[in-house]
């Protein structure tokens, strides 16, 4: 059994695209020591990011990004077991964008990523996310 955990934050004002950059890149070295894959989208002002992996990494992981003082307001949308991995050997699939990380479609590139995630309530949950952001 794997943990799975979706959460949204937001940037702080003075967040720069370096920052977003060394995150990603940190978090993608770690996930794939500790077996966590995920997806992180970030439209210039707020995080979307869902983890899973075995439950002692997930939580591990969560707690890091709890203390991350680069974003606020965290809010878990949803934390639960599942039987497989959504996001296969992602060590963390991304789409940055928005006025902090310049320009890109993040309606298409999300659905293009979501396209194969059997649990229609994440996929639409992710989608969702952007479509209400780029609104």
């Amino acid at each position: 059994m794997l943990k799975q955990l979706i959460y949204i934050s937001t940037a702080r004002p003075s967040l720069m695209p370096t920052e977003v950059e060394a995150i990603l890149q940190k978090s993608r070295e770690r996930n794939q020591r500790d077996k966590v894959t995920g997806l992180l989208v970030f439209d210039g002002k707020r995080f979307l990011q869902a983890v899973e992996g075995p439950h002692a990494a997930v939580e591990a992981t969560y707690a890091r990004i709890i203390l991350d003082p680069r974003h606020r307001a965290l809010v878990k949308l949803s934390d639960r077991d599942v039987n497989k991995r959504e996001f296969g050997d992602w060590s963390m699939g991304s789409h940055l964008s928005g006025p902090v990380m310049g320009a890109g479609d993040l309606i298409a590139h999300v659905d293009a990523m979501t396209e194969d995630l059997s649990d229609r309530n994440m996929r639409e949950t992710l989608r969702s996310f952007v479509r209400i952001r780029s609104a």
